[in-house]
């Protein structure tokens, strides 16, 4: 949250806030694949924790360089594409660890559970960072959050479970990855899943990383009004989440998805054209809790699906196609908007959304 406000406040443009997002999230697109093929081939919980130690120092570095008041836009682009890059390794392999934790069972409520704990983060770690980035600097909020790689470290090294791979592939790491692309294009279900998440995040989840323009331009907020507009959204995603690890369980997840994916698109619409910010809230509480229902109704559909050989390489692909997307949407959108206006844009995320609303079905036999 903070990242999206220096970009925006160190050159008051939305191309810079799609180049730090596509830094962020852009090594997705290419990455997570190997990422995926990592977790097959070595121990989870040590890959992890590498990474995690790395992300760390990077997160420091970022802390040191914001202390200057005019810090190098080029030197913050790269240490943020630094973290992306172990971000992009890290989630997939993560990911893949899920079925190790819970069993097939119980999958759905953990990756509910998982996205209950993110989206809880995102409504207390924007409240707490909008008042350290107000009363202390910029600054401070990085070196929070190079502070917290280290839970990370340690709940990996004191969690209880068997994170190696289900054997080691005797082929070639090339080998490995395009076979993990062949059984993602050759299953109809896995097939289908990517290619709706890739697609909706391409087109309508920009609106997230363009929120410090949308509470700026058309509601006329500050980095507090900000601040609770992006928590409202965070809100919204951690009930999503927690209801489709609940009661939704019962219901079949094709349907829960067209619906949140219909639903999602009156919610962007109404966020996108409200010019009041009790309108605009409702509109980024329905877009967040759809969003995360989606998210995890389709992940959890995937989860069951891909057999253990393969997991972190699909696991991969769902990161590239979800996650790598945004950025790669975000960096188009920035300079589109600039040109012909954040409205236009936003309602065209919306129509793909009800698109796609209409025309997913369950692929199996």
């Amino acid at each position: 949250m903070v990242l999206g406000l220096l970009a925006y406040e160190l050159t008051g443009a939305a191309w810079f806030v799609g180049l730090l997002t596509f830094a962020q999230l852009g090594p997705m697109l290419v990455l997570s694949p190997w990422g995926g093929l990592l977790a097959d081939r070595f121990d989870r919980r040590r890959l992890l924790v590498a990474i995690a130690c790395t992300q760390l120092v990077l997160a420091g570095a970022l802390a040191v360089v914001t202390l200057d008041s005019t810090p190098s836009k080029l030197l913050i682009t790269l240490l943020v594409a630094g973290n992306g890059i172990g971000a992009a390794l890290y989630v997939p392999i993560l990911t893949a660890c899920i079925p190790a934790l819970v069993g097939s069972r119980d999958i759905q409520g953990a990756v509910a559970l998982n996205s209950v704990a993110l989206n809880g983060s995102r409504i207390v770690g924007p409240l707490v960072g909008g008042a350290l980035a107000a009363l202390w600097s910029t600054s401070a909020v990085f070196a929070l959050n190079g502070a917290t790689f280290l839970v990370a470290v340690w709940a990996l090294l004191t969690v209880r479970a068997d994170f190696r791979p289900v054997g080691r592939p005797p082929t070639s790491p090339l080998a490995d990855l395009r076979d993990g692309f062949r059984v993602a294009s050759t299953d109809p279900v896995i097939r289908r899943v990517l290619v709706t998440i890739g697609t909706y995040s391409f087109c309508s989840l920009v609106f997230i990383y363009e929120m410090p323009l949308i509470a700026s331009e058309r509601l006329g907020l500050d980095e507090f009004g900000y601040t609770l507009l992006f928590a409202t959204f965070a809100v919204g995603a951690a009930i999503g989440a927690l209801s489709s690890g609940s009661f939704l369980v019962a219901h079949n997840r094709w349907t829960v998805s067209r619906v949140a994916l219909a639903l999602f698109a009156v919610g962007l619409s109404t966020l996108t054209l409200a010019t009041h910010p009790l309108v605009a809230g409702a509109g980024a509480f329905v877009a967040g809790l759809c969003y995360f229902t989606i998210v995890t109704t389709l992940l959890t559909t995937l989860q069951l699906r891909a057999d253990d050989s393969v997991r972190g390489r699909i696991m991969g692909l769902w990161m590239m196609a979800w996650a790598g997307l945004v950025p790669v949407g975000a960096l188009i959108a920035g300079p589109t908007i600039d040109a012909v206006g954040l409205v236009p844009v936003l309602l065209t995320g919306a129509g793909v959304a009800l698109v796609l609303a209409v025309s997913l079905r369950d692929p199996s036999p």
